[in-house]
């Protein structure tokens, strides 16, 4: 079965390509995300340059609400650099794919590295060989970092004319590709059960209900993600 079109083809034609399915998401939550900015007061210049530097839709969101809030910088900083946290673990699994690689390229490739081109890399490991290079990644990265920036930057524009982004369901935007990237990975890992991967998705998600019950929201996805991966590395090893 194909799979977004993805081949393994490893070149940057390939990454631009595969990733083009992907930016439709980010479109609609860079729309809503520049919505929510706008009604936070917050100026079209410093949304652009928020999406430049921070490049992360969670955490711009906090972002803005707390603005909104008058929230102070220090409490700003801490709860954008926790909801982040989750990108050091998803960066560690993609580098043993690109030890060979330099410095320079790691840490060009781990800058831009988000959620979704971390999912299509785990779905390209599918067809490769388990094999990735600088040239797809860049590809993959680069396109969805101007997508966003450009997306926010006109959804800010046009927050005068959406009073709610609610209203055409852009807020469900980043959940819906979510879904998406996680049913490709499934369909397309032949290497392990399909019952596996339920079995794990199903600890996540009720684990997830549990722990947001005793803690806030954030700090229930990131330790939710910890344990997760723990519970993952243990059917797989009992499955051996």
């Amino acid at each position: 079965m194909e799979v977004m079109s993805m081949d393994d083809a490893l070149d940057f034609k390939a990454g631009l390509r595969d990733v083009l399915p992907t930016v439709f998401g980010y479109i609609g939550v860079g729309l809503a995300f520049g919505v929510v900015a706008h009604t936070s007061h917050i100026p079209t210049l410093m949304v652009g340059l928020m999406s430049l530097i921070v490049y992360g839709g969670s955490s711009q969101f906090i972002i803005a609400s707390m603005f909104l809030a008058g929230a102070p910088v220090s409490a700003i900083v801490a709860s954008a650099v926790l909801v982040n946290a989750r990108m050091a673990l998803m960066s560690m699994t993609v580098a043993p794919y690109l030890k060979q690689e330099s410095l320079a390229q790691n840490i060009g490739i781990g800058s831009l590295l988000t959620d979704e081109t971390f999912a299509l890399s785990m779905n390209k490991l599918n067809l490769t060989g388990h094999r990735l290079k600088p040239a797809w990644f860049h590809a993959a990265n680069i396109t969805a970092y101007l997508v966003w920036a450009l997306a926010t930057v006109v959804g800010a524009l046009l927050g005068g004319m959406i009073p709610d982004a609610k209203t055409f369901g852009l807020d469900f935007a980043v959940v819906g590709m979510f879904i998406g990237l996680l049913y490709l990975q499934m369909i397309s890992d032949r290497s392990r059960p399909l019952l596996r991967h339920l079995l794990i998705a199903g600890f996540v998600a009720v684990e997830m209900v549990v722990l947001e019950r005793f803690m806030p929201g954030n700090t229930a996805i990131l330790l939710a993600t910890v344990v997760g991966c723990v519970f993952g590395m243990v059917v797989e090893r009992d499955a051996k």
